[in-house]
């Protein structure tokens, strides 16, 4: 597993992360299995972790499955400003108290990363005069190694970035064969001095053999084109999931990519992938049946905070 700086913040990451919020949704009795999910991805190399409270009780089981490991071995990154589906606080008071009971759940005394959640939900102007300052004084203390800033458009991550320090950004389902405009922002991005993370490369299941789920928001019409590369891969014996990764991770060149795991046979199979070669012809075909729909997306968050470039 190759691994890297993540930007300026002195932290080196793995190509791949641990994108954890699986582990929020394990079925009664399933912890052993995610945490065994993330002892596999130590083994093979995975040293980061990103989690979130929104994620249900994942940092509870991200905490347990990490226990006992040296903390050295690790980057461990967690979010605040977001604890469910439309329940979202970037207040100083809130983002504070969040860290504090990460810490709790995830028994350290120390996060390497915090970042503001999905703050397209939220007024910018606060999370860039009243959230950031918030974590950079918890910084202050030892308690946090970096600051970042999450969330789908990429017009409202840039208006933080343009506008406080801002260490690192994660944006999810913006570099994958679907949709690739992060690539066209990092430069945007690193001006700033800011690291991108991309997260999400299969989609939120879209781009994988089984298909979206009933939630997934995006049109209908970029949900029927991955179906149909679904069915490609299928003809063939293949996985659309195993194409989209390894584009991802080989072309991307981002600081890491983030998959979400909560089985250590998932862990065990990205990991062979991103090592096997590359179909080109196979990732030739997929792209040209995706390529009405390149580079698409969906609206997220507050009006004000939409991508217009996006919907082309």
């Amino acid at each position: 597993m190759k691994r890297g700086p993540l930007g300026d913040t002195g932290l080196e990451v793995s190509e791949l992360g641990f994108g954890a919020a699986p582990l929020g949704r394990l079925p009664r009795g399933g912890e052993r299995r995610g945490i065994d999910a993330v002892h596999t991805a130590l083994e093979l190399g995975i040293t980061f972790f990103d989690v979130s409270p929104f994620y249900g009780n994942a940092e509870t089981v991200l905490g347990k499955a990490l226990r006992g490991v040296e903390r050295s071995e690790y980057v461990l990154a967690t979010k605040a400003g977001r604890y469910g589906e439309a329940d979202f606080d970037f207040s100083a008071g809130r983002v504070t108290r969040s860290v504090h009971e990460s810490l709790d759940r995830l028994g350290t005394d120390h996060l390497d990363l915090v970042q503001c959640h999905d703050v397209e939900f939220g007024d910018l102007d606060q999370v860039v005069h009243e959230t950031v300052p918030a974590l950079r004084a918890l910084q202050e203390t030892g308690l946090i190694g970096a600051v970042g800033v999450t969330g789908f458009p990429l017009p409202a991550l840039a208006y933080v970035v343009e506008r406080t320090q801002v260490d690192t950004i994660i944006s999810y389902c913006q570099y994958t064969l679907q949709n690739r405009r992060l690539a066209a922002w990092r430069d945007r991005f690193a001006r700033h001095g800011t690291a991108v993370i991309a997260a999400s490369p299969l989609s939120m299941g879209a781009l994988t053999n089984h298909g979206a789920p009933p939630w997934h928001p995006a049109p209908q019409d970029i949900l029927r084109r991955c179906a149909e590369a679904a069915a490609l891969c299928r003809d063939r014996g293949e996985e659309l999931a195993r194409v989209a990764l390894q584009f991802a991770v080989h072309t991307g060149g981002f600081a890491s990519t983030l998959v979400g795991a909560a089985d250590p046979d998932e862990v065990r199979r990205d990991v062979r992938w991103i090592t096997e070669p590359v179909d080109d012809d196979l990732l030739r075909a997929v792209e040209e049946c995706l390529e009405p729909v390149r580079d698409r997306s969906w609206p997220s968050g507050r009006p004000e905070n939409q991508d217009p470039g996006a919907a082309a």
